[in-house]
């Protein structure tokens, strides 16, 4: 998807519109209950549920993701620890004297949505494979979560994550919603660093054929990092969150028909700011079209000159509401997301 710098300067603009009203989380979530189960128990499930920091239902107990090894290009699962956290260690162990690459991220949902390295699309070809994107290095973005040593997916440019054939995603306007948590620190303007519903034949489809959280900078120098959520040939509102936080929360909810709503804040801290309620863009928005292909590090078209760093995110069927999303956040504060010293 091609931003162009005059559609960017004017949905900039409507900021000015826009009252940002300040959320403030409600510490109800525990540490046991994850974001899924709070989902789950709201009325509007994950659909998606994609991390390689933890689980994201208290009761799984499966594999996060898939490291492939450089030196002889076999594979391994990690899998999570007993209070939910990703087993670091056994990658340090199996990547030991060798380079190992992301090659799979699993859904922990009963949908099975897993992402694999996205194909080339209409934008960008890859310099993988049959015009693949690359894989994200394993062991480049470590931190600690839970107290634990675990890595999250760290996104330069040229790589990327897809699923095409996806089971429960909104399509054809469809209400749902979606978060990640990302970094402030790492990332860049080019596009487009996206985690949610998007194009299934990897082409620009035009207005409302894409509903996924984005975090970009305005800029290359002196970023100011903004969430929107890009629903194809336009990123909306955005709206701006504080500038070089380590760990972003960006969540979206969009009725499919009328309206969306946005949050951003600090991972690590129980506030987010919000958008409210915001009635979709004109020409093409409303009703939504979406496809229900799912993102992670590109652009609905795999536009791939974005940088980013993802540690978990989800999707939801139907639009979770303003106190669902609350306890959402107080859920992300508890895991304690940090930078090694």
């Amino acid at each position: 998807m091609l931003i162009r710098n005059r559609r960017l300067t004017l949905v900039l603009g409507l900021l000015c519109f826009f009252s940002l009203i300040p959320v403030q989380s409600q510490p109800k979530a525990t540490a046991s209950k994850k974001p899924c189960d709070i989902y789950q128990a709201a009325r509007t499930p994950c659909v998606a549920a994609i991390s390689t920091t933890r689980a994201l239902y208290s009761a799984y107990s499966g594999p996060l993701y898939q490291v492939t090894r450089e030196s002889d290009k076999t594979t391994k699962d990690i899998r999570v620890l007993p209070d939910g956290y990703a087993d670091a260690v056994k990658q340090d162990s199996f990547c030991a004297k060798t380079a190992c690459t992301i090659t799979k991220i699993y859904d922990q949902s009963p949908r099975h949505n897993d992402l694999t390295v996205a194909p080339a699309g209409g934008a960008a070809r890859g310099k993988g494979p049959d015009g693949q994107d690359l894989p994200a290095v394993a062991d480049a973005l470590p931190i600690i979560a839970g107290g634990h040593k675990v890595y999250g997916v760290y996104i330069a440019a040229g790589m990327g994550y897809r699923n095409d054939k996806t089971s429960g995603i909104a399509v054809n306007g469809q209400p749902e919603g979606v978060y990640m948590v990302s970094s402030g620190t790492h990332v860049n303007s080019g596009c487009c660093f996206d985690f949610g519903n998007a194009e299934t034949n990897n082409l620009d489809n035009r207005s409302g054929h894409m509903d996924a959280i984005s975090l970009m900078c305005d800029k290359d120098n002196a970023c100011n990092p903004h969430v929107g959520l890009d629903m194809e040939d336009g990123i909306y509102p955005p709206f701006p969150v504080p500038a070089k936080l380590a760990f972003v929360t960006a969540m979206g909810a969009n009725d499919g028909q009328h309206k969306y709503v946005l949050y951003g804040g600090d991972s690590r801290k129980g506030s987010l700011t919000s958008t409210g309620w915001i009635p979709l863009p004109p020409k093409g928005y409303s009703p939504m079209k979406q496809e229900g292909a799912i993102i992670l590090g590109i652009g609905g078209d795999n536009s791939n000159s974005s940088i980013g760093s993802f540690f978990e995110g989800a999707m939801t069927a139907g639009t979770p509401s303003e106190a669902t999303m609350k306890d959402v956040q107080a859920n992300i504060v508890t895991v304690g997301y940090a930078i090694p010293h």
